[in-house]
């Protein structure tokens, strides 16, 4: 039986969540605080943690950061209201599995637990892996298949940029599907989520007392894709030190484990991705020129879904039919109002926002296709703030006066800004075309989370 902790100030919906979880086979246990929650995860074995962003005296992101220091394969699951999705992003570049929007869906709960909790052991096949695999016809990202189709039978390295969520991992996946490689393993690691020092081990493996806690000898994701493809996402948040034997490694096709003076020979292709561009990074002394010359044997940059016009439709379309063969339900589409909305809309979160927001919808619809009403209010919302019309809008619903939605929406604008800039205060000051002063009196005044 899989062990669950949940993270949640209201207890009402704190025990809610336990018992529903009890209900269905989980052995589930919940705290109201988040210092409690660590105590927890310290003294036992928990198999997925779900936690609420907002906790007094701390939040989702500090906490995450916490558990991932403490126990970086434990999967977290964060709780958010949907106003918050932007923040949920940043989380999941931070390490944090995946995001569930409030007031929680049991089914979507239970969907997104269980796939959290899929064995590692099962590998993925091809033939499963083209199953799932869509693309789109937009030519944007045609383009991009076609330099997957060119470089994926040879050994060169891979870099691929794109926003989070853009679906970075499946194009390394389908490099390694369809290379010589296929047949051997696919292993996929996210450097963000590794702390700083214990990235040599995750990466290189480690003999029985190399360390403080090295109890027994490691096997580290080099040799765990020996024949085949290692993926490195979010490359770019690896320390000086990590990337000097990274370097090392993919110079001279050996390895070292901590602790240990063995030469390993390793046999693996590297595919590395980044939402940052690592050229900016290497201006600023933050990547090394040298590794990033050797990683970006053949570059590859993933247009995010606002950039692909009807692509997001065919998405939403292979969506709807999973969520309804997981939810039992019949939806058959979008209507035209709702796909207005989805259109304006920014996807700040790329193909992995979209896929909670049709999760979503097809849960709450009572008809047979998704209309504007059961979209989030986010991006309802976001039509008003864009200049259009819609005559079901039915946004914030306790927003009244004019001046009110003033404010809304200059809080939206900001956040934005901050966003594009990947949280630069300067860059986003620029943006808006604006002080840092000022800038820095609206965050406070907002309240706007980092």
């Amino acid at each position: 039986m899989k062990k669950v902790l949940v993270i949640d100030d209201d207890t009402f919906m704190c025990d809610l969540i336990v018992n529903h979880l009890k209900q269905n086979n989980f052995e589930a246990k919940g705290t109201y605080t988040g210092r409690n929650g660590i105590k927890l995860i310290e003294k036992n074995n928990f198999d997925i943690v779900l936690c609420d962003y907002r906790l007094p005296n701390t939040d989702g992101f500090k906490i995450l950061q916490e558990l991932k220091s403490k126990k970086p394969l434990l999967p977290v699951i964060i709780m958010t209201a949907y106003a918050e999705v932007r923040m949920a992003v940043k989380l999941i570049k931070s390490g944090a599995y995946d995001y569930i929007t409030k007031p929680v869906q049991p089914e979507e709960l239970l969907r997104i637990i269980n796939k959290a909790l899929e064995s590692t052991d099962e590998r993925e096949t091809s033939n499963s892996f083209r199953e799932k695999f869509i693309t789109g016809n937009s030519k944007a990202i045609q383009g991009v298949m076609q330099h997957v189709k060119v470089v994926a039978p040879t050994d060169l390295t891979v870099l691929i940029e794109g926003e989070t969520g853009s679906g970075k991992e499946y194009v390394a996946k389908a490099i390694h599907y369809a290379s010589k490689r296929s047949k051997k393993p696919f292993v996929a690691v996210d450097c963000g989520a590794i702390p700083k020092d214990l990235a040599n081990s995750e990466l290189f493996g480690h003999i029985k007392g190399a360390f403080t806690g090295a109890i027994n000898n490691k096997v580290g994701y080099f040799e765990r894709a020996k024949g085949g493809t290692l993926f490195l996402d979010e490359v770019g948040n690896l320390s000086y030190e990590n990337q000097v034997k990274l370097l090392r490694a993919l110079q001279e096709r050996f390895i070292n484990k901590v602790g240990d003076n063995k030469v390993i020979k390793v046999d693996v292709r590297v595919i590395t991705a980044s939402n940052d561009d690592l050229l900016k990074l290497v201006d600023t002394n933050e990547f090394r020129e040298d590794l990033y010359h050797r990683l970006n044997g053949f570059k590859i940059h993933l247009p995010p879904l606002r950039e692909r016009g009807d692509d997001m439709l065919e998405f939403a379309s292979f969506f709807i039919a999973q969520a309804n063969r997981a939810f039992e339900k019949s939806v058959e589409g979008i209507d035209e109002d709702a796909k207005k909305l989805m259109f304006k809309y920014n996807w700040h979160g790329n193909i992995r926002e979209l896929q909670n927001v049709v999760n979503r919808a097809v849960l709450l619809s009572k008809s047979n296709v998704i209309q504007a009403d059961v979209l989030p209010d986010e991006i309802r919302f976001n039509n008003l703030q864009s200049g259009g019309r819609q005559n079901n809008y039915n946004g914030h619903r306790d927003v009244k006066e004019l001046k009110e939605a003033t404010l809304i929406t200059e809080k939206e604008v900001i956040t934005n800004a901050l966003i594009e800039s990947n949280y630069n205060k300067s860059k986003a000051a620029k943006i808006l075309n604006i002080d840092r002063k000022t800038l820095y009196n609206k965050i406070n005044q907002y309240d706007i989370d980092f």
